[in-house]
């Protein structure tokens, strides 16, 4: 086995770094001070420069087929990319990438939808999650009925991410209660904003501030159905599955920017005549947090690697979650332990990193979800116990 990076890999991990260094870090105190101010906690059209700055360094569409103008450069170079990225608390993402399920559209959709989003003329947001239909997407309420060459949506929408900012939304809805959800139930709508739906921020304990979206009565054209009628809901799963090792990596991320962080303080902390790193205690929190991060990060790492071999990564991708999100927010809390009273304070970014960390254990598929999706595939044999891939 041979776990060297390549040359390529090495040298967009560097740039990706010395970027994440140069321009996003010192905006870290300016994202804390203004949040919920904007949805990235920095005024957009700096954010839009950014992005336009990472462009100028090869980082657009890293994620997108190159015949749309995108990189395509891979899942294990989107793994190492998402590692450095969450060593910031800045959400920035680089531009050019839209949802992997708007490439399921006819030529039409992905001229009005697909190509704007990567150009980011547009922007969507995905909608399934319900009031009563969160880590359970068959039980969605939301229907769309038949009225001639339009479906009439009725329904609410909740913790919706860019649900605010979003001209466009892609709505789950059920249009046959005769048929299961899994199986012709639910239709996949490309609803824009005009068409009559309305959103609200849910304020959150964290930075991150999802929307409620509300739709009455509101008339979609037939021809804004996003793939076949009644096949939505492969095309939630496909959505929702395809983030969760890149979260287990952006959490590796944070958790090293956590534990230098530490490293720092504890060596320059003097309690009783001594710094705080010759004592035990610390040393211990220190030694788990590096085992527990060097773990998340070949999960993560091998998930990524299952992709880009073709192979189904669903039960890699779940560990990855369930552990790297585990481990993020008991590093962060570990930290804030070593730091004290300051870091309690918003003079650090710790304590924003230890709200905004908490929610990884619940989207996407909260930790529970994950522990069934991992026991059932051994249970049933979908993985056998002591097997390579």
């Amino acid at each position: 086995m041979d776990f060297t990076l390549t040359d390529e890999q090495k040298m967009v991990q560097d740039t990706v770094r010395r970027f994440v260094e140069r321009e996003l870090m010192p905006l870290e105190n300016e994202v804390m001070q203004n949040e919920g101010k904007y949805s990235t906690g920095i005024e957009p059209g700096l954010y839009h420069e950014l992005q336009m700055k990472a462009k100028e360094l090869g980082f657009w569409g890293i994620n997108t087929p190159e015949e749309y103008g995108g990189a395509n450069l891979g899942a294990v170079m989107s793994a190492l990319i998402a590692i450095e990225m969450g060593r910031t608390l800045v959400p920035f993402t680089f531009g050019g990438n839209a949802d992997n399920i708007l490439y399921h559209g006819n030529e039409w959709q992905k001229k009005e939808y697909l190509i704007p989003t990567i150009e980011g003329t547009r922007h969507s947001c995905f909608a399934l999650t319900e009031p009563g239909a969160g880590s359970d997407p068959s039980a969605i309420r939301a229907t769309a009925v038949k009225d001639g060459k339009h479906w009439v949506l009725n329904g609410q929408k909740v913790f919706i991410t860019g649900g605010n900012e979003a001209d466009f939304a892609m709505v789950f809805a059920v249009t046959d209660r005769a048929k299961p959800p899994q199986n012709g139930g639910v239709t996949c709508f490309l609803v824009d904003r005009e068409m009559g739906w309305t959103s609200r921020p849910v304020h959150t304990m964290g930075g991150w501030s999802p929307a409620e979206l509300f739709f009455e009565n509101v008339r979609v054209p037939e021809d804004h159905v996003l793939g076949e009628v009644g096949m939505g809901f492969s095309l939630g799963m496909q959505w929702i599955g395809q983030g969760r090792w890149l979260i287990a990596s952006r959490c590796a991320g944070t958790a090293e920017r956590l534990l230098q962080m530490a490293l720092d303080y504890s060596k320059q902390r003097v309690t009783f005549g001594q710094p705080i790193a010759d004592r035990q205690a610390i040393q211990w929190m220190i030694a788990d947090s590096a085992v527990e991060i060097q773990a998340t990060k070949w999960l993560a790492l091998h998930a990524a690697w299952k992709v880009d071999q073709r192979l189904d990564n669903r039960h890699e991708a779940s560990m990855a979650k369930l552990y790297g999100a585990g481990m993020a927010n008991r590093v962060v809390d570990r930290v804030m332990q070593i730091h004290g009273g300051m870091g309690y304070t918003r003079e650090m970014p710790i304590e924003r990193w230890y709200r905004d960390l908490r929610v990884t254990r619940i989207y996407e598929g909260t930790d529970e979800i994950q522990h069934f999706i991992i026991a059932r595939a051994l249970l049933k044999g979908y993985v056998k116990v002591g097997t390579w891939d």
